[in-house]
C-alpha cells in the first residue's frame, strides 16, 4: 500500500509555519514524553485512546523508515493523528521544541501501518535516533485529545546506497577538471611507521580500517580495510609535491603495480572541509579479492579507461595513466603492499599538517559536495 510522505514539521527553525504535502500541522507544540505541555499547547487532557505498543522499525535507508506498532481496539475509531517524537539518541531526555533547532516533534495524520518517515531536514545517515509515539483525536474546538506516550525505541539510520553515491559522483564529475599525466603512486608516513612494517608485518604495508573523515553517510568510513595512496602531482614539474601532512618518509611505487587491468575502480567519496578545494576517495582493489566484493555491494564502478578522475590507458603496448587536475584524490588500495615493490626515501619539502584529511568532517553546507539527504 501506497503510504504518504511524512516531512517535518517546520519548514526551517525561523520561518513561520506552513502546510507541507500530505503532512498535518494543526498541532505545533506537543507535550513530551512525560504528557508535559504548555497552557496554550492546544492538548487537552487524556482520555481513553490507545497507547501504542510493540512498536517495529523497517526498511531503514540513510533518510528514511517505516515505522509500525500495535494497539488496542478500544477507542481505535477516533484517532485521527499521530505524533511522533523522534530525537538523536544523543539528546533523547530533551523532547520539548527547540526554536532554534530543526524540530523532531511530526505530525501526521492518522494512515494505515507501516507508515513512512522520510525527510533531509531531521534523519542523517549513520546516526543513532530514539522514538516515541502518541495518538491523538482532533476535537471540534481544534484541541487534541492524546493517549500516554509509548515506550522508547533506538534505531540507527543506514550509510549512502549506491543511488546516493551516484549522485555525489555526479557532482564530483563536475569539478574534475582537466587530466594531468602520472607514473607512480605514493603514501607519506613517518620513518617510525616503515620501520614497523619491516619488524612486525614482514615488509609489507598492511590494509587498515578508514577512519572517518569524508561524508558522514560514506559506506567505507570505519568499515573499508585499505592503505591510502597520493597520485596527484604538480603542474609544473609533472612529479608528486615534496610537501606532505602526513610524514617525511615517502613509499613510492610504479602505477602499473597497483592499478592495471587485474583490478577494480570504485568511486567513494566526495568532500571538502570548510575549504575552497575538494577530495575524491576511489578505491582500486584486486578482482575478486575481499575488498573487490565489498565494494561492488556498496560502491559506484568505475571505468577504468574512462572516467573523470583516475584512468589507465594502453598506448602502444604501454600503460599510460592520467589523475584528475582540479580535485585531491586519495586512492585506497585494499590489498597489502610490500615495499620491496617501490623505494622509501625522505622527501625535502615541509610537513603541512594543516592538510591532514584524518578524521576531518565535511562541511554540510557547501552546495558543490552535498547532496539532498542527510548529512
Amino acid at each position: 500500500m501506497e503510504v504518504p510522505r511524512l516531512d517535518h514539521a517546520l519548514s526551517s527553525p525561523s520561518s513561520p509555519c506552513e502546510e507541507i504535502k500530505n503532512l498535518s500541522l494543526e498541532a505545533i507544540q506537543l507535550c513530551d514524553r512525560d504528557g508535559n505541555k504548555s497552557q496554550d499547547s492546544g492538548i487537552a487532557e487524556m482520555e481513553e485512546l490507545p497507547v501504542p505498543h510493540n512498536i517495529k522499525i523497517s526498511n531503514i535507508t540513510c533518510d528514511s523508515f517505516k515505522i509500525s506498532w500495535e494497539m488496542d481496539p478500544k477507542s481505535k475509531d477516533r484517532i485521527t493523528h499521530y505524533f511522533i517524537d523522534l530525537n538523536k539518541k544523543e539528546n533523547k531526555n530533551s523532547n520539548k521544541f527547540k526554536h532554534k533547532d530543526v524540530p523532531t516533534k511530526l505530525v501526521a495524520k492518522a494512515v494505515p501501518l507501516p507508515m513512512t518517515v522520510r525527510g533531509h531536514w531531521f534523519l542523517s545517515p549513520r546516526t543513532e535516533y530514539t522514538v516515541a509515539v502518541q495518538t491523538a483525536s482532533k476535537q471540534v474546538d481544534g484541541d487534541y485529545v492524546v493517549s500516554e506516550w509509548s515506550e522508547i525505541i533506538e534505531f540507527c539510520t543506514a550509510d549512502y546506497s549506491k543511488v546516493h553515491l551516484t549522485q555525489l559522483l555526479e557532482k564530483a564529475d563536475v569539478i574534475a577538471g582537466r587530466m594531468l599525466k602520472f607514473s607512480v603512486f605514493y603514501r607519506n608516513q613517518h620513518k617510525e611507521y616503515f620501520d614497523y612494517v619491516r619488524e612486525h608485518h614482514g615488509n609489507a604495508m598492511q590494509p587498515s580500517v578508514k577512519d572517518n573523515s569524508g561524508s558522514h553517510g560514506s559506506p567505507i568510513s570505519g568499515k573499508l580495510e585499505g592503505i591510502f595512496f597520493s597520485c596527484s602531482t604538480e603542474f609544473n614539474t609533472g612529479k608528486p609535491p615534496q610537501d606532505s601532512p602526513y610524514g617525511r618518509y615517502r613509499f613510492e611505487i610504479a602505477a602499473e603495480k597497483l592499478f592495471n587491468p587485474n583490478t577494480n575502480l570504485y568511486f567513494g567519496d566526495f568532500y571538502c572541509m570548510y575549504t575552497a578545494y575538494h577530495y575524491v576517495i576511489l578505491v582500486i582493489a584486486p578482482v575478486g579479492s575481499p575488498g573487490d566484493e565489498f565494494c561492488k555491494q556498496r560502491l559506484p564502478q568505475l571505468n577504468s579507461k574512462d572516467n573523470k578522475f583516475l584512468t589507465c590507458t594502453e598506448e602502444d603496448g604501454v600503460l599510460v595513466y592520467h589523475h584528475a587536475q582540479d580535485v585531491i584524490l586519495e586512492v585506497i588500495y585494499t590489498d597489502p603492499v610490500a615495499l620491496s615493490l617501490g623505494t622509501v626515501a625522505e622527501i625535502t619539502g615541509h610537513q603541512l599538517m594543516s592538510l591532514s584529511t584524518a578524521n576531518a568532517k565535511k562541511d554540510p553546507s557547501c552546495k558543490t559536495c552535498n547532496i539532498s539527504v542527510g548529512r
